[in-house]
């Protein structure tokens, strides 16, 4: 169900992560896809639910702007940032990671929010569901 269909929505923030097995414009882009759908489908809800995008990137993707598959998915009216993470020596620098922090409405409290650690990027967040 998207908010459209029923009770009050409000502005919430999803969290994302994936990994890349090579820097190429190809991993980027269906890597970005598959994390942004699962996003969307974990919490019912559609394009026209995003706000707006902030995307991060290891240091060592150089290929392509993970916004670029977003855009190429056809979403090209959100407004999207791409960053550089941090280089933080230890266990959370994992390479060839993309990070997003998706601005959504929604009607699900933050408890029943679901978040996408996917491939090599799910020890992050262990702890949170599927």
């Amino acid at each position: 169900m998207t908010f459209h269909e029923g009770a009050a929505s409000r502005l919430v923030a999803l969290r994302g992560a994936t990994t890349l097995d090579e820097d190429s414009r190809q991993e980027v882009m269906s890597r970005t896809t598959e994390m942004l759908s699962a996003l969307l489908e974990r919490n019912g809800l559609a394009a026209s639910d995003i706000v707006s995008l902030l995307f991060t990137a290891t240091d060592d993707i150089r290929s392509e702007f993970p916004a670029a598959a977003v855009r190429e998915a056809g979403i090209s009216d959100v407004p999207m940032l791409c960053a550089r993470e941090l280089g933080i020596e230890g266990g959370s620098n994992i390479p060839l990671c993309v990070r997003v922090l998706a601005h959504v409405y929604s009607t699900r409290g933050r408890g029943d929010l679901r978040h996408a650690y996917l491939r090599d990027a799910r020890q992050l967040r262990s702890d949170l569901p599927e």
